[in-house]
């Protein structure tokens, strides 16, 4: 388990929810269109979702809800256990995280602009794999779970 946020990451991560609500949802359709250049992760995603616009909307929605509740995780345990699940019926493993790491921080620099700051991008960085962690963690578990013995 990676170790707890720190105050000024929970602060600042908190703070770009009125910018996420506005613009998640861009954001989102360009981190898509980042890790899509891997044809292997874009095959493990379903198209008709993301041609609707549904999975980007989804994705803005689950972001802007962790940055609104950074400092109560709790609040989140239900959405986690199910993003966990379809992360395991969709087969994302621990080795994809990195790609979206790589599309979403960009992203938001280039949607956001002066607003994404080295500092808040420091802290979404941070807050990005301190979340990973919960879900590589969980989705191991799960995994596990469903093998065969």
């Amino acid at each position: 388990m990676s170790k707890p946020l720190s105050p000024q990451t929970m602060a600042l991560v908190k703070a770009t929810a009125p910018a996420l609500q506005q613009h998640g949802v861009a954001i989102t359709t360009l981190m898509y269109q980042r890790l899509f250049v891997d044809p292997d992760i874009k095959a493990l995603f379903d198209m008709a979702a993301q041609e609707s616009g549904a999975q980007p909307r989804r994705l803005a929605a689950a972001i802007l809800a962790f940055a609104q509740n950074v400092d109560r995780l709790d609040a989140l345990k239900d959405a986690l256990e199910r993003i966990s699940q379809r992360h395991i019926a969709t087969h994302i493993r621990s080795e994809h995280y990195p790609a979206v790491a790589d599309a979403l921080l960009p992203a938001i620099r280039d949607i956001l602009g002066d607003a994404a700051t080295d500092a808040v991008l420091a802290a979404w960085a941070e807050a990005y794999w301190f979340l990973a962690d919960i879900l590589i963690a969980r989705e191991r578990e799960l995994y596990l779970e469903t093998e065969p013995a």
